[in-house]
């Protein structure tokens, strides 16, 4: 994943050493999997079916909206 560079990134980049946001980062990873550790797998599929389906209709909405534009 590309990393965006902001104003707040540059100044991380700067200020924290790459070690220690290498270390935050796996921290991070390592959260998410002992949160999902704790979640059953069928919750985890439904999570991601429940989040297309809303970004699906975020899409449409804007669709919708383009449409209206265009008119």
């Amino acid at each position: 994943m590309a990393e965006k560079t902001t104003h707040r990134t540059k100044v991380f980049k700067e200020w924290i050493p790459d070690e220690a946001r290498e270390h935050a980062r796996a921290a991070r990873k390592e959260m998410r999997e002992s949160i999902k550790s704790l979640l059953p797998p069928d919750f985890v599929k439904h999570r991601r079916k429940a989040r297309k389906e809303m970004l699906m209709a975020w899409r449409s909405m804007i669709d919708a909206a383009l449409e209206d534009t265009e008119k």
